[in-house]
């Protein structure tokens, strides 16, 4: 009697591959080490996936970590516009935003990650142009959102007379990405709020 083989497993990626969940769990990895100390390896493990798998579905360790940036970029500027259009008057706005933003920069399984753009990109930005370019343009979108929602708060009369929002909105901008910076740092809750209470009085001055 000839023994029946049993079917062999598939190479490649499994059958229920979800390129979104995997360039979740590789951007993760990414987060926690940083881009050079991130092997391939590492994202292999995370992901579930095989290296041929990763590099069929994403190319290499440069345009993973480049997909990963975009997306990310791309989901930050559509958190900060929902939050600079929620109703109330401009320190209220503020205020729950930087709230937010503390919440947001202060989870990670490992400890308070910040903000995967700026606590990534800014590191790279320094020889990789691509990576630059990206970081540039988040920040000028940032700068941009802040900026028409200070023009629509002055046109309610409810901004400082003589500050000119173009001037405030990277004052706001640097004031989100601080907290993201000192939330990877290990700064309390506490000392984040504080921070996040200074800009907002920076900019619509005292309560």
């Amino acid at each position: 009697m000839v023994q029946k083989e049993e079917p062999k497993r598939p190479r490649g990626r499994p059958r229920s591959f979800d390129p979104d969940a995997a360039l979740d769990r590789a951007r993760a990895v990414f987060w926690d080490l940083g881009y050079a100390a991130t092997s391939l390896d590492d994202i292999a493990q995370a992901t579930g996936l095989n290296r041929p798998s990763l590099y069929g579905a994403f190319g290499d360790k440069h345009a993973l970590y480049m997909a990963a940036l975009q997306r990310t970029a791309g989901q930050s500027i559509a958190a900060i516009t929902r939050g600079l259009a929620a109703e109330g008057s401009l320190r209220e706005v503020l205020s729950a935003f930087y709230a937010a933003a503390i919440g947001v920069y202060r989870a990670g399984d490992a400890g308070p990650r910040g903000c995967f753009v700026v606590g990534t990109a800014v590191t790279e930005a320094v020889d990789d142009p691509e990576v630059r370019a990206l970081l540039a343009r988040y920040i000028a979108d940032c700068d941009a959102l802040f900026a028409a929602r200070f023009e629509k708060a002055r046109a309610a009369g409810d901004f400082p007379a003589g500050l000119p929002a173009a001037a405030a909105a990277p004052i706001a901008s640097a004031a989100m990405h601080t907290l993201a910076i000192r939330a990877r740092a290990g700064d309390s809750a506490e000392a984040l709020a504080a921070v996040g209470e200074a800009a907002v009085a920076m900019i619509c001055g005292p309560a």
